[in-house]
Formats: structure tokens, sequence, C-alpha cells
């Protein structure tokens, strides 16, 4: 199959990068994390992008930045928590081997801290995440092939889950 050997998804604080960065050091390919993509692209970090263009605009930024990925790695790539929002991105998933690494709010709040440098936490974080994961959980289990619980458990716990189900 081409395209990527997997594709992570999950809410702020799932671990997708941690647990990316292992599955693809396991599998011997090349980790891909669209966010730092996206900061290369517009020449900054993603919480300046917020406040300089506007969320529309990094939310542009992200299905280009997304599709290149998807078309142009064999590794694993991690998409931001935000990125299932795009219809156009959900329909370029489809068909790709998509990992959904659920967490729940406490563990979510737990590993992220309350907002620093996560644009849409700065308000009322709690009650914001707790928004994110409710709407978004949908859209991650509707795209993935594979879903993946990661509360109170370790990075190298879930990247060995997640290995076993892309072998099966």
């Amino acid at each position: 199959m081409s395209g990527p050997a997997a594709v992570i998804v999950g809410p702020p604080g799932a671990g997708k990068t941690t647990v990316g960065e292992l599955v693809a050091a396991a599998l011997g390919v090349p980790f891909r994390d669209v966010d730092a993509d996206i900061e290369e692209l517009a020449g900054k970090p993603i919480p300046e992008i917020f406040i300089d263009d506007g969320e529309d605009h990094f939310r542009a930024l992200e299905r280009t930045a997304v599709a290149a990925a998807l078309d142009g790695s064999d590794g694993v790539v991690s998409l931001g928590g935000g990125a299932v929002m795009a219809e156009e991105t959900r329909r370029r998933l489809a068909g790709h081997r998509v990992v959904f690494l659920s967490v729940e709010l406490a563990d979510a709040i737990r590993r992220v801290g309350l907002g620093a440098g996560r644009p849409l936490l700065e308000i009322n974080p709690r009650a914001t995440m707790k928004y994110l994961l409710d709407q978004r959980r949908p859209l991650y289990e509707e795209v993935a092939v594979v879903t993946v619980k990661t509360d109170g458990r370790t990075p190298e716990d879930v990247a060995a889950e997640v290995l076993a189900a892309l072998s099966r």
C-alpha cells in the first residue's frame, strides 16, 4: 500500500508525537509531524499563526500540509488535534491506516497543562478541552481503523499496541 505506514490522530495530550516517533522508530521509517510542517510553511510557531492570521488561515495551511504529508510520506504521520474537523481531510484519510489515540479529559489536561502554547485552550482551558474532546471524538472515530486508549499508560505501552494493531 502506498502512502504513510500509519497516520496518528487524536486530541491534544493524547501523545501523537511521542507515540508516533516510537512507532516510526520501531518500523524503521521517518516520522512527520504536520504541525511542524505548518510552522515551517508559515515561518512561525502555531500560536503566532493564530494570533497574527487567525484560525481560518491556520486551518487552510493545515489542510495543505496534511495533503502534502499524506501524498509525500511513507513513514508515520501525526496530524494536529483539529485536522479532522476539515471534511476534505477526513475524505483524504479514507483508505489510510489511521490510528486514533484516545484520551479522557483528566489525562489530557494533566498532559497538556492548562493552555500554555495551545491557542484554543487559552481561555477556560478545562471547559474548552472537554468541548473539543466531545466535538471531535466522533470525527476521530469516523476516520480511524484502529483506536488505542492512552489513559494511564506509558508511551511505550501505547506504541506497542499500535504496532500490534498495524501488523494485523
